[in-house]
């Protein structure tokens, strides 16, 4: 996998996580605390998180594949 792919999906993957994080936590405070606050250290700690360990488990992947010799 070279750089650029790499690049593309950690972004994606923050992207999405962060949107997700943002919901939750906001949807958290509102009907738990009755305050519409989002926790954005959590969102983006979640969203750091994810994006190194997913996009580093994409391109484990894509190398373990890549590698093989024997076709289906």
């Amino acid at each position: 996998m070279n750089i650029k792919k790499l690049v593309v999906e950690f972004v994606a993957v923050f992207t999405v996580t962060l949107a997700t994080a943002a919901l939750v936590t906001f949807l958290w405070n509102l009907i738990g605390h009755g305050a519409s606050t989002v926790d954005w250290e959590t969102s983006f700690r979640f969203a750091v998180i994810f994006g190194v360990i997913l996009t580093w488990a994409k391109a484990r992947d894509v190398g373990i594949e890549g590698n093989q010799d024997v076709k289906p």
